[in-house]
């Protein structure tokens, strides 16, 4: 009989193991979505497309029904595992990826575990009570108990359907890696795990929130430093545990702007740091680095493609969603960092600030690295392009020498004029932060715990925290009159 992941936690129990279900018919799965643009150009590595919907990509509270499709396709769930009934309520499908499909599910039988993962439970506790006098306290409490008890507010979780197709090193690696990361800031975490023959699903908690293009434009720069902190506390915690999400982007971090509160999901692309690479000549001293690469310097390019190339190929870890790719990444880095996921965060940063989503829109690699170049000039991209063993060379004219600082970008995307115009001092502390988060080598890239040291991620923390404290006291004033 095959093991599983540990499943969701009894009250004072240990981790139990889910029983694997009967055989069943295996599940369908949506051919559509494993199309993917970049054909062979993947040296073997998947990858996450722009047109391909993210895992979680609804936000409505209503239970609307399903076309027909994904209607059967939730019977077939349903019927998949022994007792799945019994234990979850399906409702709709709220998100589909390359290797997944999401749904949105009730848990009817979340009061008999223990559900340290819910992150509303604390909230629930402070539920004022009813203020009624010691008269007709007595009678209230007749008049209550001949009523029937009040149903308790329904608790969802996400379903996580991986598909029959994926690898299973890979669903082994999504699923472990979840497991190392229970209780970390901001995190997803895994409530739990089954498979019945080669059908693995994942039970996921539920996040209420908003749409990325429905908010940001409305940001001001506090909020983008409270959508950027928690960001950043995430990715601090999974670099902690020497993990790379590989995928950052707005679709995989759930952000509630009423709550402020943001959690980093799907974890599909993720890995360790370290795993499965070569070391890479960004990483070796500066003069040893150009001891090794003085042939590729002294040697003149010629326009064009050669006849017959000689160099030795290389392949490294391409995984992850145009226009977030970091540099290292589109030049094939063979020792890549966690430093990737921060330069991803700096792309939704510069994306708050410009108000444009997407955005960078290429097509390609070739064209992400000419749209990079063309904001830091051929110059700097040239330098990062030797620091990982490269040659750059292009001579299309919109590429300058030097580029175009980031302070000029937000004003002439925002509308405004570079020379009549200046941006306010908390969008230079914002922009500061963005050139730490957007530099070119790696080495010299902020790092996750750093930025929450940084002025721009702490903008209204220490008020916040004061007003949070006073708010305290009152309530316990408040508690003790009643």
């Amino acid at each position: 009989m095959a093991t599983v992941m540990p499943a969701r936690r009894r009250r004072a129990e240990s981790f139990r193991i889910h029983e694997d279900a009967p055989s069943t018919e295996d599940t369908e799965m949506n051919e559509s979505a494993l199309q993917d643009d970049d054909g062979a150009e993947h040296d073997g590595e998947p990858l996450e497309e722009d047109g391909h919907e993210s895992e979680y990509s609804e936000s409505s509270e209503e239970d609307a029904p399903d076309d027909s499709h994904f209607q059967a396709d939730m019977e077939k769930l349903q019927d998949a595992f022994a007792g799945f009934r019994q234990k979850y309520r399906l409702i709709k499908r709220i998100g589909e990826g390359t290797f997944s499909t999401v749904y949105k599910a009730e848990d009817l039988v979340y009061d008999k575990y223990d559900n340290s993962w819910d992150l509303d439970k604390e909230m629930e506790k402070w539920t004022p009570p009813p203020l009624k006098s010691c008269a007709s306290q007595s009678s209230a409490t007749l008049d209550y108990q001949s009523q029937p008890q009040r149903r308790r507010k329904p608790k969802y979780v996400a379903i996580k359907k991986i598909y029959v197709t994926s690898s299973p090193s890979r669903i082994l690696n999504e699923l472990e890696l979840l497991h190392d990361l229970r209780g970390c800031q901001s995190v997803c975490p895994l409530i739990t795990a089954f498979r019945s023959t080669d059908q693995v699903v994942a039970i996921l908690p539920y996040f209420r929130h908003s749409d990325f293009r429905d908010y940001f434009r409305k940001m001001t720069v506090p909020d983008m430093g409270i959508y950027l902190r928690s960001l950043f506390a995430a990715l601090a915690s999974v670099h902690s545990h020497n993990i790379l999400h590989r995928d950052i982007k707005p679709t995989n971090f759930l952000y509630d702007p009423d709550s402020r509160r943001g959690v980093l999901v799907d974890f599909g692309l993720a890995e360790r740091e370290g795993y499965d690479c070569k070391p890479c000549v960004c990483h070796d001293d500066p003069g040893a680095r150009k001891m090794k690469l003085r042939s590729l310097v002294s040697s003149k390019m010629k326009d064009g493609y050669p006849r017959e190339d000689t160099r030795p190929s290389r392949r490294a870890n391409r995984a992850g969603t145009r226009g977030f790719r970091a540099p290292e990444v589109l030049f094939k880095c063979t020792e890549q960092s966690t430093k990737i996921d921060i330069w991803s965060a700096g792309v939704i940063l510069l994306t708050i600030l410009s108000r444009r989503f997407p955005f960078f829109n290429s097509a390609d690699d070739v064209e992400a690295m000419i749209e990079i170049a063309t904001i830091f000039g051929r110059q700097r991209m040239q330098a990062a392009a030797l620091l990982h063993g490269c040659m750059l060379e292009t001579t299309i004219p919109t590429i300058g020498r030097s580029g175009f600082s980031f302070e000029g970008i937000v004003l002439w995307s925002t509308g405004r004029s570079e020379t009549k115009d200046k941006l306010s001092e908390d969008e230079k502390l914002a922009v500061e932060f963005l050139s730490r988060c957007m530099e070119l080598d790696p080495s010299r890239r902020i790092s996750a715990e750093e930025a929450l040291q940084h002025e721009f991620l702490r903008m209204g923390l220490d008020e916040s925290a004061e007003e949070a404290s006073d708010a305290g006291d009152d309530d316990e004033m408040d508690m003790l009159k009643v």
